[in-house]
C-alpha cells in the first residue's frame, strides 16, 4: 500500500513544498526570498509573511506537477509548525490545514530542527547512539538521539547562535547577507592572523558567541578609526577558526563522556566548508561514523519536513485541524502535540 506525503515548509524565507512516496523523494520545490531579503542585510519578518502568501499556491502546484499527481492522491499533508517566524509559519500552517480539511486527510505537524537533522537521512540510515550537530542562524544546540525522533538537548548557545554570528560580523566587514557563503569564501584565501578569544572554552557542551561576535565588531571599529587597513580574508580566517573550532572542542567532549556511534551536522551553518572538513577529520580520528549532508539538505527545504512526517504517520502521530503555530516549539516536547 502506497504512503504519500506531501509536506511545506515556510519558518522563515523559503516557501517550500515537496513530496515523498513510500519513503522515496519524489519532488521538491523551493522559492527563496533571499535576493528580497538581502537588499536589507537580514531576513524582514513582514514581507517573509507576504511573500509566502504569494508563493505558496504555485509551490504546492510545482511540486505537484514534478510528481505527476494530484491533491486526491495525497495521504496525509505535514507542515512545519515552529519553531519559526510567526507569520511565516502561520501562512504554511493555513494551506496545509486548509488542504488537510478540504481532502478529509491527516495533518502532520513537525519541528523544524527535527527536520533539519532527519535531511542527514536522504545520504544514509541512522546509527544510534548518534550526536547531532544543530548549528544555523538561529540555533546551536548538540542533540543526542538513542533512536528515532528521541531528542535530547545536552548543550546549546546561552546567547547568539553561531550562524547569527556568522551574518552580523559579515555585516561588520560590509560583506553581503547572507554572511555565512561570504565568510567561508573569504577565509578558504587568509590567514588566522588576528587574535580573538575563544568563546566558552570549559569542558561543558554549552556554547555562547555573543563575546566573539562583539570582540570583532570592536576590533573592526578600533582599526578603521586608526586608519589601519583590514585583511578581510585574514578576518574571516581568524573568525571562522575560532567559531567552529570550539564546535569541535564541544563534539570531543561529548565523545568522550558518551557512546556515540554516528555524527551528522544539520542546519544553514553544517554547509561551512571549515565544518564538514573538521568534523569528518574528528570522525575518523575517533573511528566513528559520520553523515555530512548534501549542501541542498543545508537550507531549509520542505523534503526534510517530508522526512519526519513519514516516520510519524507510521506512529500515527496526527494533528486535530485546530493546531496553531508554535514559535517555541522545543524539541525536547516532539511528541506532545497541543
Amino acid at each position: 500500500m502506497s504512503k504519500i506525503i506531501l509536506a511545506i515548509e515556510s519558518s522563515c524565507d523559503e516557501t517550500a513544498c515537496a513530496i515523498i512516496k513510500n519513503g522515496n523523494l519524489l519532488a521538491n520545490v523551493i522559492s527563496s526570498q533571499v535576493d528580497v531579503h538581502a537588499k536589507y542585510g537580514g531576513v524582514m519578518p513582514e514581507i517573509a509573511s507576504r511573500l509566502h502568501s504569494e508563493n505558496i499556491i504555485p509551490v504546492i502546484d510545482a511540486a505537484l506537477k514534478k510528481a505527476n499527481l494530484t491533491l486526491n492522491d495525497i495521504d496525509a499533508f505535514a507542515i512545519t509548525r515552529g519553531p519559526g517566524l510567526i507569520g511565516a509559519l502561520h501562512v504554511g500552517l493555513q494551506a496545509a490545514k486548509t488542504l488537510a480539511w478540504l481532502y478529509n486527510k491527516p495533518l502532520i505537524p513537525v519541528h523544524h530542527l527535527a527536520g533539519h537533522i532527519y535531511a542527514n537521512s536522504f545520504v544514509k540510515e541512522f546509527k544510534f547512539p548518534l550526536l547531532a550537530i544543530v548549528v544555523s542562524g538561529g540555533n546551536t544546540e548538540l542533540v543526542l538521539m538513542n533512536k528515532d525522533l528521541d531528542f535530547q538537548i545536552i548543550g546549546q548557545t546561552k546567547d547568539d547562535a553561531v550562524g547569527e554570528c556568522f551574518d552580523k560580523v559579515a555585516r561588520v566587514l560590509g560583506l553581503p547577507y547572507p554572511g555565512g557563503v561570504h565568510i567561508d569564501n573569504h577565509a578558504k584565501n587568509g590567514k588566522h592572523t588576528y587574535h580573538l578569544p575563544s568563546p566558552l572554552h570549559d569542558s561543558l557542551y554549552d556554547f555562547s558567541y555573543s563575546g566573539l561576535k562583539t570582540n570583532v565588531i570592536n576590533l573592526v571599529h578600533k582599526l578603521r578609526q586608526n586608519n589601519e587597513e583590514i585583511n578581510i580574508d585574514d578576518m574571516a580566517k581568524s573568525f571562522q577558526d575560532t567559531a567552529i573550532d570550539m564546535i569541535i572542542e564541544k563534539t570531543k567532549h561529548v565523545l568522550k563522556n558518551y557512546k556515540i556511534n554516528q555524527i551528522l551536522v544539520a542546519g544553514g551553518v553544517s554547509a561551512n566548508s571549515y565544518l564538514r572538513e573538521k568534523i569528518t577529520q574528528l570522525a575518523n580520528d575517533k573511528n566513528v561514523d559520520v553523515i555530512i549532508p548534501p549542501l541542498w539538505c543545508t537550507t531549509d527545504n520542505a523534503a526534510m519536513i517530508a522526512k519526519v512526517a513519514d516516520l510519524l504517520f507510521d506512529k500515527n502521530v496526527f494533528a486535530q485541524l485546530d493546531l496553531s503555530c508554535d514559535p517555541n516549539w522545543e524539541i525536547q516536547d516532539y511528541l506532545n502535540f497541543k
